[in-house]
Formats: C-alpha cells, sequence, structure tokens
C-alpha cells in the first residue's frame, strides 16, 4: 500500500515526466484538461472551478506559477505559500492527477508543449484571448471557460487579514 506522503509526490511532476504520462494517459484513451494559476491561498472558489474542470475530461493537469513567477506578475508580497507548499495542497485534491511548476509569466511553453485536449480558464477570458488556445484548437482540442464562485480570492483574503 503507498503512503499518502508517496501519493502527493507522484502527483507533482516535472515537464518531461509529465510528457511520459500524458502519453500513458492518452494511450488508455483519457481525456486530459489543463488549467493554470498561481493557488496562493486555496479557497472555495479554487476547489469549485478545479472540480468543474476535471468533470470536462479523465485526467486533470495544473501548471502551478513559481514564486519567481507569481512575484513577477502579483507582487513581491506574494505568494504567501512557497511553490512547493501550493504543489502539495494541490495534490491532496482527489480530482487533481498531476501538477507541474512552470517559471515562465505565462504557462504558453507549457501549454504548447503538452497540448491538452481541453484547455479551461476562467470566464472572466475571452476564449481567443486564452494563453495556448490557438495551439490546442489547431491540435483538435477544446477551450472552455468556467465561472467563477464571486466574492472569493487570494487577494480579497489577504486584504481582509491584513485590515484586522
Amino acid at each position: 500500500m503507498r503512503s499518502l506522503e508517496q501519493t502527493l509526490v507522484d502527483k507533482i511532476q516535472t515537464l518531461p515526466s509529465l510528457k511520459a504520462k500524458l502519453t500513458d494517459w492518452r494511450g488508455e484513451g483519457n481525456k486530459v484538461v489543463f488549467t493554470n494559476g498561481v493557488f496562493d491561498l486555496l479557497h472555495i472558489g479554487h476547489i469549485t472551478y478545479m472540480a468543474k474542470a476535471a468533470e470536462l475530461g479523465d485526467k486533470l493537469i495544473i501548471g502551478l506559477n513559481s514564486d519567481a513567477s507569481v512575484k513577477r506578475i502579483k507582487g513581491e508580497d506574494r505568494p504567501v505559500n512557497d511553490q512547493n507548499s501550493r504543489a502539495v495542497l494541490l495534490a491532496a485534491l482527489f480530482f487533481v492527477d498531476a501538477i507541474v511548476i512552470f517559471e515562465e509569466d505565462t504557462p504558453q511553453q507549457l501549454i504548447t508543449s503538452l497540448l491538452p485536449d481541453i484547455l479551461v480558464k476562467g470566464a472572466d477570458y475571452a476564449i481567443e484571448n486564452i494563453v495556448g488556445g490557438k495551439e490546442v484548437i489547431a491540435n483538435g482540442g477544446e477551450v472552455k471557460t468556467i465561472d467563477f464562485v464571486g466574492g472569493y480570492s487570494s487577494t480579497s483574503i489577504i486584504q481582509k487579514i491584513r485590515a484586522r
């Protein structure tokens, strides 16, 4: 019997190991879904969004912004939780099958390398503006958006804590 720790660690992949896993999954006929984000302070909005993304296919891959990437995008005070902590929290979710950390500001190279069957982002994005969308569609895949649960964001949680 595998330990919980080993199961969590196995979900956190490097790009080369994930590509090999992706080949196996596709060989088994699985539809692969990809989404990405910072997922700094995990909240109900994140959980709902990822669960809905997972329902679109058989395997869910999360592209996770590295700490350096988050600092460039969100500022020097972020992330609150380091990339390893964020990755382990995501790995603990039963509907997440793999997590891969990327260093760039966008997951363009990651998406182009993986070419998931379905690329998912929040409904605040227009499909034509979703990074990697053109490549996924050109490869025969789909790009979909999911509505957010209103009132939840890591930034608003941080502001609420600071106000106290």
